[in-house]
């Protein structure tokens, strides 16, 4: 990889914008096919939203954590296939033992099996909207939500409104709403469509699929996620150039009819252009290098499309689409241990408590990674639990002192696992909020109204511009799995177009 080269002017026949999973696949697909091709990524690093971290003890002993996304269900068999390709390991998510749930008045349960210990009544409920969900998702699909004739009046409602039509069992409603709104979007679950929210459980196969801890979160990556992303880099060598962010893209020509000379207004594309998705002249100018090239990948996440300047403007409907999406906000909390010691308790390290500072909490103890010395295919001997801290409580603790914010969410775990948790040897926070080229996690979603209105367009390229990422997948929405079949799609549709 060229980590930093000087302001240079290469030409290829495709410039892909970004460096992670969906980009570098696009790249390498292509690149497999003869095409020349060139990533820039405006980070120091590859990956993306999946990145490898450290986090050092009182005793200065460094340990591995993934800051970002990091697991694999069995559906997301395109991911699969990509990590056994590359030569890559996988191992299971510890979970042997009892788990906790924490009802609305804060009453610790400790239960086996996947059917949370609450009263029958409310069980019946959860049962009856999953089902509810389970049929929307197969009905509707996740290829073409917006198109289906329910679309428009499920995505008027919110989430939150639509279940309390469904039902009037609070904590049913609490338990069925984590899984797609602080599990998944990471927003209010009255902020986001009842669409939205089928159309999350479609790409995962099921809404019972999102239920399933066991499934949704089956398996992690040897060495991280991010392993990914690197080995696909290495892949490519110096045709991966990190540190220079696309300040701007080149596109089309436009019509010079279009010209409003009476006020002022240059020729544009307004009503978009003709051929979209063949080639044509692109120029792509970066920090670091200009590339000119026949097509663009963008494989940023749709929040930062406007952070690059195109000459001429997108489309009118793009202009106002890419308004109508954006990131939720989750803080992902790593919290390491001398030793796992909640397993002593016969607990497994997963906990649930709908509505609560942290909703969930799991055993994340890694496997050869243990940046003190550790062995492949080995379990670290350190204890790593995980949490999450999802959109309105992630504000509230962001805006806390440091040291009050560490004890507000280590004594939320403690409410699942015990006293044990407030004594970590190591404490971080993940902040992708923070990051100038994330801005949030996991993904974008639409607000009310908008997948109905302007979903058909996020997959449309406009003139030599396509688009590829997690954020607009139909199979993986929001997944690695997603952003890699993203990339492999934009590829194939530019090799078909020549």
């Amino acid at each position: 990889m060229n980590p930093s080269a000087q302001r240079t002017e290469i030409e290829r026949d495709v410039v892909v914008v970004g460096a992670g999973p969906a980009g570098l696949m696009a790249a390498r697909t292509l690149s497999k096919a003869g095409k020349s091709v060139a990533v820039l990524e405006a980070r120091e690093r590859v990956g993306g939203r999946t990145w490898n971290g450290r986090v050092r003890d009182d005793n200065g002993v460094d340990h591995f954590v993934e800051l970002g996304g990091q697991w694999i269900s069995p559906d997301q068999t395109r991911l699969i296939e990509l990590v056994d390709e590359l030569g890559l390991s996988t191992f299971q998510r510890y979970r042997e033992g009892k788990s906790i749930y924490l009802s609305p008045n804060g009453e610790r349960h400790e239960y086996e099996g996947p059917v949370f210990p609450a009263a029958d009544s409310t069980q019946a409920e959860m049962d009856k909207l999953i089902k509810i969900l389970d049929d929307l998702a197969a009905e509707i699909g996740a290829k073409e939500p917006w198109a289906h004739p329910k679309a428009a009046e499920l995505d008027s409602i919110s989430f939150r409104h639509w279940l309390e039509q469904q039902s009037d069992d609070e904590e049913a409603i609490d338990n069925i709403s984590i899984y797609v709104a602080s599990g998944m979007l990471t927003k209010p679950s009255f902020t986001f469509s009842a669409l939205q929210a089928v159309l999350m459980a479609a790409s995962a196969g099921s809404f019972s699929n999102l239920v399933d801890e066991d499934f949704i979160l089956d398996r992690r990556v040897e060495g991280g996620m991010m392993s990914v992303s690197e080995t696909l880099a290495a892949e490519l060598g110096d045709d991966v150039f990190l540190g220079t962010p696309v300040r701007e893209i080149q596109w089309a020509q436009p019509d010079p009819s279009t010209e409003d000379s009476l006020n002022n207004v240059k020729p544009d594309v307004r009503n978009g252009i003709p051929n979209n998705g063949e080639p044509g002249e692109v120029t792509v100018v970066s920090d670091q290098v200009t590339v000119r090239a026949k097509n663009v990948v963008i494989a940023v996440p749709p929040n930062l499309y406007n952070r690059i300047s195109y000459v001429p403007p997108m489309p009118r409907d793009l202009h106002i689409a890419h308004q109508h999406i954006s990131m939720g906000l989750v803080i992902k909390v790593h919290a390491i241990y001398e030793t796992p010691f909640w397993r002593d308790k016969g607990l497994s390290g997963t906990g649930f408590g709908g509505g609560r500072l942290v909703q969930e909490v799991y055993d994340n103890t890694n496997r050869g990674q243990n940046i003190a010395g550790g062995t492949a295919g080995e379990e670290d001997a350190y204890g790593t639990l995980v949490g999450f801290v999802s959109d309105v409580y992630a504000e509230e603790m962001w805006h806390l002192p440091e040291e009050e914010r560490k004890q507000r969410i280590l004594s939320a775990m403690a409410e699942y696992l015990g006293p044990e948790t407030m004594e970590p040897i190591a404490f971080y926070l993940s902040d992708m909020a923070a990051e100038e080229w994330t801005r949030g996690a996991y993904a974008t979603s639409y607000d009310l109204g908008g997948l109905s209105r302007w979903g058909h367009l996020q997959n449309q390229p406009v003139g030599p511009i396509h688009f590829a990422c997690s954020d607009i997948a139909d199979e993986g929405y929001q997944h690695v799995d997603g952003a890699i079949r993203q990339g492999e799609r934009a590829a194939n549709a530019l090799l078909d177009n020549g």
